[in-house]
């Protein structure tokens, strides 16, 4: 099933998470991707959601989401006009000095940044499109992968279409 980026802004309030993430659930549907931050100077979240459905079963979420109490407003993001982007935080193992320079280097070809160095481990910082994310972990595999967090995907739509 192809992916949706679904982006809604909802009252920042205990159990709203809970609650969307419920809809997708009841529906059967995995949540690929979530992210939450709260509006700057305002008593709303913005919440993106990029989940694996079906266009008519997802307009049919988006329909329910829409009549959320807590749920102000909801957009299914253009695939074409939205920019998307994770944050990954990486620690290898770099014991080995060429998988150090192996590391460096493939860090700085994703346009990462080094964050710590020490003796056996590197931390690095990449950020930039899902697929973008994957092909860098499938490429650094093979150094060692010690730990990782993934953000998920923010995104936001060109333009002047704004969603709040």
């Amino acid at each position: 099933m192809p992916l949706h980026t679904v982006s809604f802004l909802v009252e920042n309030r205990p159990g709203v998470l809970f609650k969307v993430s419920n809809l997708f659930r009841r529906r059967g549907y995995n949540i690929q991707s979530l992210t939450v931050g709260p509006v700057e100077g305002s008593p709303l979240s913005r919440m993106t959601v990029v989940v694996d459905a079906e266009s008519r079963v997802l307009n049919q979420i988006v329909e329910q989401l829409d009549k959320m109490v807590d749920v102000v407003k909801v957009k299914r993001l253009d695939p074409i006009r939205t920019l998307s982007r994770e944050l990954l935080l990486i620690k290898m193992k770099t014991s080995d000095p060429m998988a150090r320079i192996e590391a460096v280097n493939m860090v700085n070809a994703y346009h990462g940044l080094i964050l710590d160095v020490e003796p056996d481990i590197l931390i690095a910082e990449v950020t930039g499109p899902t697929d973008e994310i994957n092909e860098f972990l499938k490429k650094i595999g093979p150094v060692g992968i010690e730990e990782m967090s993934r953000t998920g995907a923010a995104a936001i739509e060109r333009g002047n279409v704004k969603l709040a």
